[in-house]
């Protein structure tokens, strides 16, 4: 049940996507062109500012309590959708997508994912208004998910055995050539989906199979579905900037993966004994925040520290100039 300050943030919230979106597309990047890093980062600083500027509204005109629920959602929203970043980096190499294109295709692939999670998000509060008891469920499928991405070992990926891509070699009719940024193509009087249609699909549903992880996640933050969903969406909307900002380093953030299984396992047994025990809202933001910022910095520092190993150990090093 919404009262006149939601309805307010509602349309603030979708004045907002909306407009930036049409701005992102229709004028900033009407010619398809490879993202430049300056351009990524300006991007994320814009996607990142609008986020915060949000939050500050939230707690104007709703309070503390939801806009630390918020800013925690939105967090762990993100810190999750990094995860997302290595598969669209995966799946691009394999079908050699050139640089230039990579942004439409993240462009439609977040358009489209902002409306399968808003499906999946409505659909989520209104089955846990109905039975609450699926509150357990979800924090037992995290601690599920937790443990199993702890003991994961990194592997290099195989989009060929990916299931989405499966799933869209099957359900589309494929051209065997691309034709620029183009998604359908008409040859001998057949509508044929082209190479690229069939990347944007596998990225819709390797974002889908994500969303069964991250969203549950977000219900051990608050059940109200203006916070769950507008810290989503704003979470998925700088995907697309961090991802052309983070593509050369990314396999440098080893120490991630351990992190988001200690948040997953962290939400999930904070969802299981919330009969019993109620975490505050700001320890959830402190955990999961001083998390991310551990797991980042032990990367940095074990990057940092192979490579002077590096330098020590080689054969014949420069001298210093």
């Amino acid at each position: 049940m919404f009262d006149w300050v939601h309805i307010e943030l509602w349309i603030a919230f979708g004045v907002i996507i909306v407009v930036l979106l049409a701005i992102d597309l229709g004028v900033a990047n009407r010619k398809a062109h490879a993202i430049s890093i300056r351009e990524a980062a300006v991007w994320s600083v814009i996607w990142i500012s609008l986020a915060l500027l949000f939050n500050v509204g939230v707690y104007f005109l709703l309070g503390e309590e939801p806009a630390l629920e918020y800013l925690t959602g939105y967090l762990v929203e993100k810190s999750l959708s990094v995860d997302n970043l290595f598969i669209f980096l995966v799946i691009f190499r394999y079908f050699g997508v050139e640089p230039r294109y990579q942004h439409r295709l993240l462009y439609w692939g977040v358009l489209g994912a902002i409306v399968l999670r808003t499906i999946m998000i409505v659909a989520g509060v209104a089955l846990v208004k109905q039975f609450h008891w699926l509150l357990y469920v979800f924090g037992a499928f995290l601690v599920y998910t937790a443990i199993k991405l702890a003991m994961s070992k990194e592997e290099t990926a195989d989009p060929g055995k990916n299931l989405a891509l499966r799933i869209a070699r099957k359900i589309l009719p494929i051209a065997e050539r691309g034709d620029g940024q183009k998604f359908w193509v008409r040859i001998d009087g057949r509508l044929l989906a082209t190479p690229l249609m069939v990347v944007l699909v596998t990225v819709e549903l390797s974002d889908v199979m994500f969303a069964l992880d991250s969203i549950p996640a977000i219900f051990g933050i608050t059940e109200d579905a203006f916070v769950i969903l507008t810290s989503n969406i704003f979470a998925i909307m700088g995907l697309r900037a961090l991802y052309f900002l983070l593509a050369g380093v990314m396999v440098k953030f080893r120490y991630l993966s351990a992190g988001l299984s200690i948040i997953l396992g962290f939400i999930g047994v904070k969802m299981l004994i919330a009969h019993w025990v109620t975490v505050p809202t700001s320890i959830s933001l402190a955990v999961v925040g001083g998390i991310l910022l551990l797991a980042v910095m032990l990367s940095i520092w074990k990057d940092r520290q192979e490579r002077h190993a590096a330098q020590e150990t080689a054969p014949f090093p420069r001298d210093e100039e």
